[in-house]
């Protein structure tokens, strides 16, 4: 009866280590430099595994179940609902993903038509404190960290089976509940978390491109400067902008200056709106 006992144990142990868990974070953010009155807030996941983990925006998702009903159905593009788009927009458009057997973190984000791909190469070097506190139902500890040009915060506990956190942020003994950047730019709250049956499959629009870090900087100054020749230029398709104008939906060509013109104001303006981005450095 004791063995009995022991193989039950070690069974429910399995059962409830091989299970999917989603942590829902509200994500807070001041990404525009010039006015940090505007403040904006989402909600984020933190699916993980066995395995791995991927930290994504719940819009994103969203948009992107959306995007694949239409293509599926044959509608493509131009039948998804603009003002059902419009009420998905997200500020986070790129994804984490952990790989617990190698401890190594990807970066994912898209730049004109195709997704880049990076391993983090920069270490969290974190600074344990004694001081402790609770936030909801979690007793958490306090640490410290540089990264990226900030200085963060995090409390982290050990009330629950995982050594993880939201974005890049992990190698703690515990899950990150909290962490934010001393300037109050950034923060990321942990809301809720319920067990999922797998964790969620992005859509991937275009190539992903496997690059270094340094690369996928480059790739951005490069789109921000020249956006059109950017897209015409890059080998990928189907997940960005059109490469060359194209009829507007009043069925008029569009002037290829004017279109142009209106893509470099649009990524400039964007660009001004995120000026303050999470990672200065």
């Amino acid at each position: 009866m004791k063995k009995i006992g022991i193989l039950a144990l070690a069974l429910f142990m399995q059962h409830i280590s091989a299970q999917n868990n989603r942590f829902v974070y509200q994500v807070t953010m001041k990404p525009d430099a010039e006015n940090k009155s505007d403040i904006k807030t989402e909600n984020a996941y933190l699916d993980i595994s066995a395995e791995k983990s991927l930290f994504y925006s719940e819009n994103r998702y969203k948009r992107d179940s959306v995007m694949q009903k239409a293509f599926q159905s044959g509608g493509g593009r131009g039948s998804v609902n603009r003002d059902q788009m419009e009420g998905m927009r997200t500020n986070i458009n790129y994804s984490v993903e952990k790989d617990k057997a190698s401890q190594k973190t990807y970066f994912k984000d898209r730049i004109g038509r195709d997704l880049y791909s990076y391993e983090e190469d920069r270490p969290l070097n974190w600074k344990m404190s004694s001081e402790t506190t609770k936030i909801g139902e979690y007793k958490v500890q306090k640490a410290t960290t540089d990264f990226a040009g900030r200085k963060w915060t995090a409390w982290f506990t050990t009330d629950l089976p995982y050594q993880d956190g939201p974005y890049k942020f992990g190698g703690l003994p515990g899950l990150i509940v909290k962490v934010e950047d001393d300037q109050g730019d950034y923060s990321f709250d942990l809301m809720k978390n319920y067990k999922i049956g797998e964790i969620a499959t992005l859509n991937q629009f275009g190539n992903t491109l496997k690059v270094k870090r340094a690369d996928y900087l480059k790739q951005q100054d490069k789109f921000k400067a020249d956006p059109i020749s950017f897209m015409q230029n890059s080998g990928g398709g189907g997940g960005g902008f059109p490469a060359a104008p194209r009829s507007n939906r009043g069925g008029g060509n569009q002037n290829p200056a004017d279109m142009r013109k209106r893509m470099e104001e649009r990524v400039k303006e964007e660009a001004k709106k995120n000026s303050n981005p999470i990672e200065l450095q």
